[in-house]
């Protein structure tokens, strides 16, 4: 059974830092790829940053390239996104995801196909 889980949520000023973090258990992490999404309430959900199974391929949204980092350690089990220059815009729930298709790359966002229950972001001025 597969189960993801985000921590590391919270509030922070505008300019700050926050870093999030995700585990998962009962999924190959050698063989997946993995993401980070965000929703804000009466939006749809966007997504931010994706890396493939081995780190060689990573992308990011406009809205947080330059500011946001993916990494992974699969050794570790986790996923993390260091997030800075934070604005208020990134106000949000975040949430992990893991797409289990073969091959382990970034495809579209309807790939992913297990997800955590988010953690909050808020960020004020």
């Amino acid at each position: 059974q597969v189960h993801l889980m985000e921590s590391g949520g919270g509030s922070a000023q505008v300019g700050g830092s926050l870093r999030l973090s995700c585990t998962a258990s009962g999924l190959n992490w050698n063989d997946i790829a993995m993401g980070w999404f965000r929703q804000v309430p009466g939006k749809e959900r966007e997504g931010i940053a994706c890396i493939n199974w081995d780190s060689s391929n990573i992308w990011y949204s406009a809205s947080v390239k330059g500011r946001f980092t993916i990494s992974r350690d699969n050794a570790e089990g986790t996923l993390l996104l260091q997030m800075n220059d934070l604005k208020p815009e990134d106000t949000a729930m975040y949430y992990c995801a893991a797409d289990l298709r073969v091959g382990g790359n970034c495809g579209r966002a309807t790939d992913f196909n297990y997800w955590g229950q988010g953690t909050q972001v808020t960020v004020s001025s």
